[in-house]
């Protein structure tokens, strides 16, 4: 089995460490909280990391302000912490802050604790809180590349893709296959992952609310869609008309020029003109050239919803 150190894990033993020795060193009361802090605000993403630590350091602004006003008013018993507990949560509920309930329940439990709330107490808690937080954002500046892996993830589509379109092609051509279509499930998976993981991409950068990547994968998701829509209708194509031939020449070609370079418009332009052709020749003379035929066009504007899923995008087929 191997065994491996994720970078979040080792930015948050180390960020730990690194919080509760400045917090000593600064002769904090209740020290090791600052560590606690530490490991609840570190995510997987900055801008997460940025939104929890925003979160908590409002809630344990609010939780001081109310245990100032319960203890002080009810007293320093266990009947005020339910109390102020039962205003103090929905309050952080309505201002959005609900992540912060469990590290501001530590900074009341803190002054529960000392038994009375002044300056120094105050000041001490506040010390605790901005030097967790303060060292998990310090932590979560700096985020991995995820460059490569997204680019593994585009060549292993953009592979399937072609073997997908590829296999259509020679069904259509020859009225035989021997592909199993294991392609489809894998694609399945690796768009999940790569959307997944280009969504945290996005997240590590506060100015981009959206990127290449994750527009990429997203308007392959779609044209996967349009692919699993598609396969039943060219198996379902029995007759072997010539329309059927001159189509599975097209897929064939499109399956080849899915690499950068290549724009979706000119695809459109060949399908187009291959419609064109279409009309020109002889009605269908039986039912079953006539359902072949009605089959290939369904087909063929489907592709062309394929096709124009890319070319928003602007880059390769």
């Amino acid at each position: 089995m191997k065994f491996r150190i994720g970078y979040r894990t080792l930015k948050t033993a180390v960020g730990t460490g690194l919080a509760i020795f400045i917090a000593q060193l600064l002769s904090l009361d209740n020290f090791v909280s600052a560590g606690i802090l530490t490991i609840l605000c570190v995510k997987s993403s900055t801008r997460q990391s940025v939104q929890s630590a925003w979160s908590r350091l409002v809630a344990c602004m609010i939780a001081m302000g109310f245990s100032f006003i319960f203890f002080e008013l009810i007293g320093y018993n266990p009947a005020s912490i339910g109390l102020l507990l039962l205003f103090f949560i929905p309050t952080t509920v309505l201002l959005k802050v609900s992540e912060g309930i469990v590290t501001s329940s530590v900074i009341i439990l803190h002054i529960y604790s000392f038994g009375e709330v002044t300056w120094r107490i105050i000041l001490n808690e506040i010390g605790i809180i901005l030097t967790g937080i303060g060292v998990a954002l310090i932590a979560n500046l700096y985020m991995p590349s995820l460059d490569r892996q997204l680019k593994t993830y585009q060549r292993q589509i953009e592979d399937n893709f072609k073997k997908i379109l590829g296999e259509m092609a020679s069904y259509l051509q020859k009225n035989e296959s021997q592909w199993m279509g294991q392609e489809i499930t894998e694609t399945a998976n690796i768009l999940a992952k790569a959307k997944s993981l280009s969504f945290r991409d996005v997240e590590n950068h506060f100015r981009r609310t959206e990127n290449y990547y994750y527009h990429y994968f997203k308007t392959r998701e779609k044209q996967f869609e349009i692919i699993e829509r598609i396969l039943p209708v060219v198996t379902s194509i029995e007759p072997m008309v010539e329309q059927r031939q001159m189509i599975g020449a097209f897929m064939e070609e499109l399956s080849l020029s899915i690499h950068p370079g290549n724009t979706a418009k000119l695809f459109l332009l060949k399908l187009e003109s291959l419609a064109k052709e279409f009309r020109k020749m002889p009605l269908p003379q039986t039912r079953e050239e006539f359902e072949a035929r009605a089959q290939l066009y369904r087909f063929m504007k489907e592709m062309e919803q394929y096709l124009i899923a890319k070319e928003s995008l602007k880059v390769d087929i």
